[in-house]
């Protein structure tokens, strides 16, 4: 199974899907294709996206038994343990132009926290610490 799902991309692009997946909701493909093929789709479909954001999941023979490759999109894919989490990133974050994995690498810049806290901390904590 392989699910696309798309955001601000060209009109065109979502004809070129249309080919291979089944759209079931504005931006989401949904299909049965081989391995080779969807190497295929997935790398048009990160040359047509231009400004767009793209994300693919699809099966695989892994503990999850699925793998997810993003282009373009703020959340990111780790690998924890061999187990694939998506990164919600909590500060703005800088693409950088090379790709490792099927996934973008970022570096992040740290936003300073306005009550001095580090990040991470409950905003009822915030809240308590802004009291005293």
């Amino acid at each position: 199974m392989t699910v696309i799902v798309l955001s601000s991309c060209p009109v065109g692009l979502r004809g070129f899907l249309s080919r291979w997946l089944m759209e079931i909701s504005a931006g989401v493909f949904v299909g049965v294709v081989s391995a080779r093929i969807r190497d295929e789709i997935w790398d048009e479909v990160r040359v047509l996206c231009k400004d767009g954001r793209a994300i693919l999941v699809h099966s695989a023979r892994n503990e999850q038994r699925m793998k997810v490759r993003v282009h373009r999109h703020p959340w990111l894919v780790k690998d924890f343990d061999g187990i694939s989490l998506m990164s919600r990133p909590r500060s703005q974050e800088v693409k950088a132009d090379s790709e490792s994995n099927g996934t973008e690498s970022t570096k992040s810049i740290r936003a300073a926290e306005p009550s001095g806290l580090r990040p991470g901390w409950s905003n009822m904590s915030k809240f308590r610490h802004r009291k005293r």
